[in-house]
């Protein structure tokens, strides 16, 4: 969103802006998996992608249909907040395993729940408000399953 980071946008420039975010997000998964040679990293970059088309097609949906209809959200769940920043958002080296990769799939969750609730804040009260909540809260469960996986394979118990 650059500079217009602290301002609501007009309904189809919120609904772009969210859908540049997703595939600025997907474009860097499939960079990853241009150079990533670990099978187990590749399947979770795959996977990760994966879920970002599906964001980046809802917002898409609602661009052309002005909405989402009538959208019921469960709200959000609770995430750990894992400080596991792996490198830079737009390079994983292509010796990366399974947990870079992990992790720089949860630094992109991250960066988009951030987005999403930025978003809901700064139009709070715009018909794209409840749009972004939703997505929001629906990133809150896909970074849940990510910090669950990375929990259980790469953090000792303690």
């Amino acid at each position: 969103m650059n500079d217009q980071s602290e301002v609501c946008l007009t309904f189809e420039a919120a609904c772009m802006a969210g859908i540049e975010m997703e595939n600025a997000i997907y474009q860097n998964y499939v960079q990853a998996l241009r150079v990533v040679k670990d099978q187990a990293a590749r399947e979770i970059l795959q996977e990760a992608a994966t879920a970002k088309l599906a964001y980046k097609h809802k917002l898409e949906q609602a661009a052309l249909k002005g909405g989402l209809g009538e959208v019921v959200s469960p709200g959000p769940v609770s995430v750990m907040h894992l400080s596991v920043r792996c490198c830079d958002q737009t390079k994983i080296d292509a010796d990366a395993d399974a947990r870079k990769a992990l992790a720089y799939a949860i630094q992109m969750a991250q960066d988009a729940l951030k987005f999403y609730r930025d978003m809901a804040s700064h139009c709070s009260g715009a018909p794209m408000a409840k749009i972004f909540t939703h997505l929001g809260d629906e990133q809150t469960r896909h970074l849940q399953q990510l910090e669950d996986t990375f929990e259980e394979h790469f953090l000792p118990e303690g």
